[in-house]
């Protein structure tokens, strides 16, 4: 590669050595390539800053913060990005809360970021744009001469193609897509969505190579399947911990499930199944627990309000018709859990749950495989609407919102025999092994450096694309 490497996120690490699966992909991407990696500030300010400045300790690259103020923090972040763009991603139209200040400083967001990049890329360098914050950021960089290699990956579903019709007209993901050289999603099924939008549009061709062809405009759209850094989540899982300093109630079998505290995470329906589970399991002096950490996120909108609300009650409904004196079924934590420790729990618990309504991986599936003993392996129990879910085909697939073939699944994974514990394990396993973050990002980087040359951005270009 000739250029640097640009990546551009919402959120960018502070510390000298990131810690978490993308971070650390993205911190060796750019430390093998040189390049910049920009983000929003962590802290929010009273007026949005008109400049980059670096931050954190300086590695072989260089990070770059742009900060938003509070207004732009309420109607760019938790406005038009979270309460407009993230209900219709993940299938809850009802949900979507638009307003015109929204979109406007949605828009005014991206604009700013823009000019703001433009101060400091050079046309050789490759700009790695990430997720749903920043949908029309290639649009904006087109409009301002960059004519270089652009890409764009989203972490969370592609929409389907009716629920579109929740955004407002000026958020055309068509319009924002084209401009990019190569848009990668998560699974075939996200890909299949966004060439579903594609072909309902006069405008485009989807070509016999694959690639879209959009007024003037012709890029790639693909999967990449994300995953997690492998072999550093097995060494925490089984490295500095015995399984009796986990707490007493730990030591016998228990069920997990961590998610961030999210109504597209399918939590409700989680905890009624395993209310039914237990009513229903034939040796009632079977102590099974199910311990579910879901840390807060976004409290700020309202319907991450109403989710908590919701959860509180169950819990409280769930312990009090089925707890002894000396054993609590539910265990609800409402906190962030250090991340090594999580490793443990996972390797301890007999059942992974994860069910979410709507995901466009979900980690969590990965690294509940990666913990296991692989002579003594777990279950992992994998709503089919995940996108971790066409790859982890060995899981127990189950409709989320199928309350009564959860609980069923949750009894059949705690009686599973261990030679099929151990089939569906090797084979899940070899599927996180093969979707490692670090294949996921040298994966990406070389498929947008295979991209063809950009067609220029002058006036025939525009008006063949208008």
């Amino acid at each position: 590669m000739s250029g640097r490497l640009i990546v551009i996120s919402n959120r960018i690490p502070t510390e000298a050595e990131p810690s978490g699966g993308l971070v650390v992909a993205m911190h060796a991407a750019l430390c093998n390539h040189g390049g910049i990696w920009i983000g929003a500030h962590p802290e929010v300010t009273e007026a949005p800053s008109s400049h980059l400045e670096e931050i954190g300790d300086q590695t072989s690259y260089t990070r770059l913060a742009f900060r938003i103020a509070q207004r732009e923090h309420e109607e760019f972040y938790l406005g038009f990005a979270n309460s407009v763009l993230w209900p219709v991603c993940h299938r809850r139209g009802d949900l979507v809360d638009l307003k015109r200040s929204f979109e406007t400083t949605y828009g005014e967001v991206n604009k700013r970021l823009a000019r703001l990049i433009m101060e400091v890329v050079e046309p050789e360098d490759l700009i790695w744009i990430q997720d749903y914050h920043f949908f029309p950021l290639a649009s904006e960089l087109r409009k301002l001469g960059f004519e270089g290699r652009l890409g764009f990956f989203l972490h969370i579903p592609f929409p389907a193609l009716g629920d579109l019709g929740a955004l407002p007209q000026t958020a055309n993901l068509a319009d924002w897509l084209a401009d990019y050289d190569l848009v990668g999603l998560q699974t075939r099924a996200d890909v299949a969505r966004c060439l579903e939008m594609f072909r309902a549009q006069r405008r485009a061709e989807v070509m016999l190579d694959g690639r879209i062809k959009y007024g003037a405009r012709v890029f790639s759209v693909r999967s990449f399947p994300i995953g997690i850094d492998v072999d550093t989540f097995v060494k925490a899982a089984t490295e500095g911990c015995d399984s009796a300093d986990l707490g007493d109630d730990l030591k016998e079998e228990y069920i997990i499930g961590v998610d961030r505290l999210d109504y597209s995470k399918g939590l409700p329906n989680r905890f009624r199944s395993f209310a039914q589970y237990l009513e229903k399991r034939p040796n009632k002096d079977r102590r099974v627990s199910l311990l579910q950490i879901a840390p807060p996120t976004r409290e700020e909108v309202t319907a991450y309000r109403q989710i908590r609300v919701e959860l509180e009650e169950l819990a409280g409904r769930l312990n009090g018709q089925h707890a002894e004196l000396d054993w609590t079924p539910l265990r609800y934590i409402h906190r962030n859990i250090d991340r090594n420790l999580l490793a443990k729990l996972y390797r301890g618990a007999r059942v992974g749950m994860v069910t979410p309504l709507a995901d466009g991986m979900n980690l969590v599936a990965k690294e509940y495989i990666a913990a296991q003993d692989p002579e003594d392996p777990g279950v992992l129990v994998l709503s089919q609407l995940a996108g971790a879910a066409e790859d982890l085909t060995e899981a127990l697939l189950v409709n989320p919102y199928d309350i009564e073939g959860m609980a069923e699944a949750i009894a059949k994974a705690l009686d599973m025999p261990l030679a099929e514990r151990k089939r569906r394990y090797a084979a899940c396993m070899t599927m996180v092994d093969k979707t490692d973050v670090a294949i996921w990002c040298k994966s990406f980087i070389a498929a947008l450096e295979a991209c063809e040359a950009p067609l220029a951005w002058g006036t025939v270009a525009r008006a063949a694309s208008d």
